[in-house]
C-alpha cells in the first residue's frame, strides 16, 4: 500500500468513527443538543438519560414533558436504543407523529413496559413490550427483568415496520392495514413521560 492510499484510508477510517460518535444522540451530557422537552429528563455525563417525575405528576396525556427529537419529520428510519425499568415501569417510542399534541391520536407507538415480569407464556396485548400501539400485540415476550438494560431496535421501510427487542424479532406490522393505516407516513419521533422512572441510552438513529 502506498503512503498516499494509506493516508487516505487513514482519514476515512477517522471520519467513520467520528460519524458513530455523533450518531448516538444521547452523548455528551447535553440533552438539549438533540431533543426538546418540558419533563423531568436529565441527561448524565456517561450518556444515560434518566426521568425522575417531580412531585405531583402522574398520567401520560403531559405531552410536552415527552421527550422529543429535534428536527424534522422523519419517513423511513432504523433506531436503535436501550432502556431499563424500575418494577412495573411503561414508557413508549413514538414516531410518525404528525402533532405533538395529539401524539396518541396523529402518531404510532412501540410500547415499552417491564413486561419481563411476566410468564412467559402468559398472554401479551399491545400495551407489553414490542407491542404497537393502536392494536398489534408483540409476538413473543422477551423482556428483561426490571433492574436490566434492554436493546430494541425499530425499522421503518415504506409500508413495513420490524420491532427487535433483546436480539429477537417481536412485531411484524404492515402500517397500511387497519387501524395504523390511517397515521401519518413521517413525524416527529419522542418518548413518553408515563409519570414512571425510566433510563435510556445509546440512541441511535438512521434516515433512509
Amino acid at each position: 500500500m502506498s503512503q498516499r492510499v494509506a493516508i487516505a484510508v487513514l482519514v476515512l477510517a477517522c471520519g467513520v468513527v467520528a460519524l458513530a460518535e455523533e450518531m448516538n444522540l444521547l452523548a455528551g451530557g447535553d440533552l438539549a443538543r438533540h431533543w426538546t422537552t418540558e419533563g423531568n429528563w436529565k441527561l448524565a455525563a456517561d450518556g444515560v438519560v434518566t426521568l425522575e417525575p417531580r412531585q405531583g405528576e402522574k398520567g401520560w396525556t403531559r405531552y410536552p414533558m415527552y421527550l422529543w427529537l429535534n428536527g424534522e419529520n422523519t419517513g423511513d428510519f432504523t433506531a436503535e436504543f436501550d432502556y431499563q425499568f424500575q418494577k412495573g415501569g411503561n414508557s413508549g417510542f413514538y414516531f410518525h407523529v404528525g402533532d405533538r399534541a395529539e401524539p396518541v391520536k396523529t402518531g404510532i407507538e412501540v410500547q415499552l413496559y417491564e413486561s419481563g415480569s411476566k410468564p412467559k407464556d402468559a398472554k401479551l396485548t399491545d400495551h407489553d413490550a414490542g407491542g404497537v400501539i393502536p392494536g398489534v400485540a408483540p409476538k413473543q415476550n422477551t423482556a428483561k427483568p426490571a433492574g436490566e438494560w434492554n436493546s430494541m431496535k425499530v425499522d421503518v421501510t415504506g409500508e413495513k415496520l420490524v420491532v427487535t427487542l433483546n436480539g429477537e424479532v417481536v412485531n411484524e406490522v404492515a402500517l397500511d392495514a387497519g387501524p395504523l393505516a390511517s397515521r401519518p407516513k413521517t413525524g416527529a419521533i419522542g418518548f413518553q413521560d408515563h409519570a414512571l422512572p425510566v433510563k435510556l441510552r445509546n440512541f441511535r438513529i438512521t434516515r433512509k
